[in-house]
């Protein structure tokens, strides 16, 4: 499998401020990376550096084993994006709008924009300024799908869809994967990135603190578990591995990285009614890394 994009050491700074710092990252053909941290983190400056739209202060990126800024109009040719905010002309309808996009793109599968303007119920003859934000998130993200891109960009990319539209969104994107695409997806929605991502990379402070597979970082987390206990609850912080104790009444709550066979024996002996383990959702993850600047991302 191919290095679709591969930046070393990628930086930018704005005088004094690191936007971004020594960025390694490589993201394989057909993957679907989801790009998480905090409001600040430095997600969109990635993208927008391996768009082109900005220079690095050092470092390279590569997407095809091409230059972002030197090769612009060639990579562009081979990749599509969809930014957070659709500023688009509220003059055309949304008719016309795809139509301009595939003309600037150059490439598009005219029976398959038909078909997601179905699937996302756009109504493509109202004029883009009679269309609310979430419309007009679909009118980019249809454009960004059916041109086939083999790169697809998303940052943020489904702010203002309701519940039904985030899910045919979902859908889209593992059609796309399934078709060889490769996808990175820059998003505060926890449980979309939990949804399509094959792998995640945890961006905080313009670095990279952690990233792999899905089921790899909840491993890191441990597993959660809640027991409900006949008698006294016992003291699990002196046992090894055994975390974040939370005691409710006759129930507790801890997580477990490791063997754990200690706990188990000590809450059996407790008299220990009731007893369910499960692995630590992706929320739970970045809440662990990233504290109370998770509160940013809300």
């Amino acid at each position: 499998m191919g290095v679709v994009i591969r930046t070393e050491q990628l930086t930018k700074r704005y005088g004094p401020f690191t936007a971004l710092d020594a960025l390694d990252l490589e993201v394989a053909d057909g993957e679907v990376l989801g790009y998480l941290g905090p409001n600040g983190a430095g997600k969109s400056t990635t993208l927008a550096l391996l768009l082109g739209l900005i220079r690095p202060t050092s470092g390279r990126a590569a997407l095809f084993g091409l230059d972002p800024w030197r090769d612009a109009p060639e990579l562009h040719r081979r990749l599509a994006y969809v930014p957070s905010e659709a500023n688009l002309w509220p003059t055309l309808t949304g008719a016309e709008t795809l139509h301009f996009l595939a003309e600037v793109h150059g490439a598009v599968d005219v029976a398959y924009r038909d078909e997601l303007i179905e699937r996302f119920q756009l109504a493509p003859d109202k004029k883009v300024r009679a269309y609310s934000h979430g419309n007009r998130q679909k009118v980019l993200l249809i454009a960004a799908l059916a041109s086939r891109a083999d790169l697809i960009l998303l940052d943020e990319p489904t702010t203002g869809l309701d519940p039904l539209m985030e899910q045919v969104f979902r859908q889209c994107v593992a059609e796309a994967r399934d078709r060889g695409q490769t996808t990175v997806l820059s998003s505060h929605i926890l449980s979309e990135v939990e949804a399509v991502c094959d792998r995640v990379a945890m961006l905080r402070n313009g670095r990279i603190i952690e990233t792999g597979q899905l089921s790899l970082l909840q491993s890191l987390a441990g597993v959660r578990v809640e027991a409900t206990i006949e008698g006294t609850v016992p003291d699990l912080s002196s046992l090894a591995g055994v975390t974040n104790v939370q005691v409710d009444g006759t129930t507790v709550r801890c997580d477990v990285g490791g063997e754990m066979g200690p706990l188990l024996h000590v809450l059996a002996d407790a008299g220990a009614t009731r007893l369910t383990t499960r692995e630590p959702s992706l929320e739970e993850l970045f809440l662990a890394h990233y504290g109370d600047d998770a509160d940013a991302a809300s």
